[in-house]
């Protein structure tokens, strides 16, 4: 059962980056999901899990004032084993990592079918497959991604996870070249911005262990 965003997160991530089929990717999930990673110190998830805390506290509350049937008072059957299925809707800063993710996974064009059936498989595990299915069915603009996100380090943090994913590889295609460009351009990061941040989360990435 997953009980917050972190291992949420890491299982659609992994989803992502693991698209390329290519092992180098396995520095850039080390990158964001090992410990002590990108996603346990980022500001994004700090955020995220605050939201959360509230989201599963209010399911919470609603599970314990129904039954087994879904009637109020009636009595509970038998222990049923836990299942990671999370209904909607999810909190708004758990939804735009999601989302990201899934842009930014298909900044070259269009999903091949393995790769759309490997996101959805590991979105499964996480309870996830219906958002993730929606998502990829009708991906958001990135306007719509990043809207209403104001926190400064928030914005250089969303376009390093977009970084990472469209680098799982270790190239950035020219299609790739310009979703960047454009997700830049929604954050407000200017170039010298950019460069810094893609020179750092390189380095970082690259000194990851490839297993």
């Amino acid at each position: 059962m997953l009980n917050n965003p972190v291992d949420l997160l890491s299982v659609v991530l992994g989803g992502a980056l693991g698209r390329s089929g290519r092992k180098r990717a396995r520095r850039a999930a080390h990158f964001l999901g090992g410990r002590g990673g990108f996603l346990s110190a980022s500001t994004l998830i700090a955020a995220a899990g605050v939201a959360w805390g509230i989201y599963d506290s209010v399911k919470g509350q609603q599970q314990g004032a129904f039954g087994a049937s879904g009637a109020m008072g009636s009595v509970p059957g038998p222990p049923v084993p836990p299942v990671p299925v999370l209904p909607e809707p999810l909190p708004d800063p758990v939804l735009r990592i999601i989302r990201l993710a899934v842009s930014a996974a298909r900044a070259d064009g269009d999903l091949s079918e393995k790769e759309r059936a490997l996101i959805l498989e590991r979105a499964r595990e996480a309870g996830l497959e219906a958002v993730i299915e929606a998502e990829l069915a009708a991906p958001h603009p990135l306007a719509d991604i990043v809207r209403g996100l104001t926190h400064a380090e928030g914005r250089k943090e969303l376009y390093v996870l977009a970084f990472t994913i469209v680098r799982a590889d270790e190239t950035v295609s020219g299609a790739e070249r310009i979703y960047l460009a454009q997700l830049a351009h929604q954050l407000g990061l200017d170039a010298a911005t950019v460069a810094a941040l893609e020179s750092e989360t390189a380095t970082k990435i690259d000194a990851q262990p490839n297993s």
